[in-house]
């Protein structure tokens, strides 16, 4: 087992792995750049390793300076967490040739699902069902020939990156081409890479992915989690087992999945969606998930735990059980600071902090009582998720849970979560992914 986790991220997932750390009787060491030095993890880790600077570029995005401080401070593994460098194939070479464990697939895989036309034609050569779709393009001729074949509306969608950023719709040849240029220079701006392709456009699908294990020689499914509740391509709420869908169709896409990815060394989700009844390939994350909760909830893995003990090298059958079942259910909210109406970035000191502690209801958090709330990182403050014996149970925990969560000082999106959560709709379980499209 390793001896000291360099920890490159900050915040929720930072705190996570501090915390799957300390369970593991593994010493822990926060990454924070100066703007983060007040965040509750730094003092929960066993050693913090400052990097000078407030924004990304020069901090959670600095390869070169993070491998520096992890060598620095003597650690023999590094856990990206999500989002930054987490799915970055560079990364996680330049990590193993200072000699230190990735905590996560070879790169390789990070490689080849991260480029998202190529892993949609890995998936569909090995039998995995997908949605029509366009290989990437290079003009606007191929562009308007490959919309006209899968027929409108269509969505482009960058090749490079996720997160529904550079994601464009058009519904038409007229507003194709602005679309492709507009998805093209996000793309371009937020990985790197401004190549881009096109995906149909669905009608209210539903956004299903699938949690799954692999330690280079078994690939394990952890069920599902339906991920429908979006706000502009952002998950807002998460649950586990998706509600309404029999056991038996869900089962055929496990099986399909598990079997085109075998080989598979880490922690990886793979999203789809489905609609008319079919599901459909969308990508996989090769990366520990922000709704990693509910699926812990849900049956009893500690996924954290489990990451980092793969990358030591334990195999699935000590760290798994021998039949991976699921109990009762899990639902997830995620806290905001943006508001809930025009859904606008929201900063400032927070003056009230108090997260819930009641019976079902756990609570993800990166911060506390006094500290700022900047514009340069990712909004998420918080999550709630509520378990129950039944999805009843486990919403109502859930709202309760957002509810009776005390913060101001920023404005949050806690009205929108309680709105939906206390809605007819979900409780019916009517769930897709344009739900949110006619909220203000």
């Amino acid at each position: 087992m390793f001896k000291r986790v360099f920890i490159a991220n900050r915040a929720v997932v930072a705190r996570r792995i501090v915390r799957a750390c300390a369970d593991l009787g593994i010493d822990s060491v926060a990454a924070y750049a100066d703007i983060d030095g007040e965040a509750p993890h730094l003092a929960e880790a066993t050693a913090t390793a400052r990097l000078p600077g407030y924004q990304a570029p020069d901090t959670y995005l600095d390869i070169e300076r993070l491998v520096a401080a992890a060598k620095q401070t003597q650690a023999d593994a590094l856990h990206p967490g999500y989002g930054f460098l987490a799915e970055r194939a560079d990364f996680a070479r330049a990590v193993q040739a200072a000699g230190i464990r990735f905590i996560g697939p070879d790169p390789r895989w990070i490689e080849t699902m991260g480029e998202k036309v190529g892993a949609r034609a890995k998936m569909a050569a090995a039998g995995v069902p997908t949605h029509d779709g366009s290989k990437a393009l290079d003009g606007t001729d191929a562009l308007k020939t490959e919309a006209a074949r899968i027929g409108y509306p269509v969505l482009l969608k960058p090749a490079a990156g996720g997160g529904g950023i550079g994601m464009a719709r058009a519904d038409s040849e007229s507003e194709l081409v602005a679309a492709f240029a507009t998805a093209r220079a996000q793309a371009s701006a937020a990985f790197g890479d401004g190549t881009v392709y096109l995906e149909r456009c669905l009608a209210r699908p539903r956004h299903i992915e699938f949690q799954l294990i692999g330690d280079g020689e078994r690939v394990v499914a952890a069920f599902e989690r339906e991920c429908s509740v979006q706000r502009r391509h952002q998950k807002v709420i998460e649950e586990a087992p998706a509600p309404g869908l029999a056991r038996a169709e869900l089962a055929r896409f496990e099986a399909a999945a598990v079997a085109a990815l075998a080989g598979y060394d880490s922690l990886g989700t793979v999203e789809t969606l489905l609609a008319n009844g079919a599901f459909g390939f969308l990508e996989m994350n090769t990366r520990l998930q922000v709704e990693h909760g509910v699926t812990e909830e849900l049956t009893g893995i500690d996924l954290v735990a489990a990451q980092i003990r793969i990358a030591a090298g334990e195999p699935l059958g000590t760290i798994l059980p021998a039949d991976v079942q699921a109990t009762g259910h899990a639902v997830e909210a995620r806290i905001y600071a943006e508001d809930s109406v025009r859904m606008l970035p929201s900063t400032g000191r927070l003056a009230a902090w108090r997260p819930p502690s009641m019976t079902g209801v756990r609570v993800e958090s990166g911060y506390r009582q006094g500290q700022w709330v900047t514009p340069y990182f990712d909004p998420l403050l918080a999550k709630v998720i509520g378990t129950g014996k039944t999805r009843e149970q486990a919403i109502g925990r859930t709202l309760v849970g957002v509810k009776a969560f005390e913060i101001s000082g920023v404005e949050t999106n806690r009205q929108l979560l309680m709105d939906v959560l206390g809605g007819e709709p979900f409780i019916a379980g009517r769930l897709h992914t344009e739900m949110l499209a006619g909220a203000p």
